[in-house]
């Protein structure tokens, strides 16, 4: 009831549909990101972090006892749906579990990241939700490598095209062999650490 007047809540809205898919991402049991068996299907995930890194002491501390505090959420989706046609009846293949392996070989090329510190949430979903699911979850979760540390789910941008600035990810986890032959990023490593201790508290 809001101002005296009775809200009806209503299942089918887009909104509570989303929130019952990031729920059952949540609901679903975390497992290690290094070695996931391969799979089909398209659809949202979380990885979580619980290492050493100096830098994320307190987001590690939260998830010592359970996978609570998410460092990256992204999505999948099948070729069709970066066509704008969102994918709708294309067979999506394994795109969920390629974007998670692409992951773990960011982490493992990082200097100062282990994959076995990294744990993840999947989700297969049907094509449609893929975006508001994501969306909810970053919203719910403000997660540090898609709030501070931009870059972190960038792909080479290819022959020629290294003149755009390192990612801040690539900054404070040097390793990626593309990202070295981008261009260096007016601030130091030592300022957007300054910046990830402060978001994290």
């Amino acid at each position: 009831m809001s101002n005296g007047k009775v809200v009806t809540f209503n299942p089918l809205d887009r909104l509570n549909l989303g929130a019952s898919v990031t729920s059952a991402l949540l609901q679903s049991e975390a497992v290690p990101l290094a070695g996931l068996p391969r799979f089909v299907g398209a659809g949202i995930y979380a990885l979580y972090y619980r290492g050493s890194f100096d830098a994320y002491r307190s987001l590690a501390s939260q998830n010592r006892e359970a996978w609570s505090q998410p460092i990256y959420v992204g999505k999948a989706v099948p070729a069709g749906a970066r066509q704008g046609g969102m994918g709708l009846g294309d067979n999506p293949g394994v795109v969920l579990h390629t974007r998670l392996r692409e992951h773990a070989e960011s982490i493992r090329q990082a200097e100062n990241l282990s994959e076995a510190d990294f744990a993840c949430r999947y989700l297969v979903v049907e094509d449609i939700w893929i975006p508001l699911a994501e969306s909810l979850l970053i919203a719910r979760f403000a997660p540090l490598w898609n709030k501070v540390l931009d870059g972190f789910g960038n792909h080479d941008p290819g022959k020629g095209r290294h003149q755009g600035l390192r990612p801040r990810w690539d900054c404070l986890h040097p390793g990626r062999p593309w990202a070295a032959r981008l261009r260096e990023r007016p601030e130091p490593a030592s300022l957007i650490e300054s910046e990830v201790r402060q978001y994290l508290g």
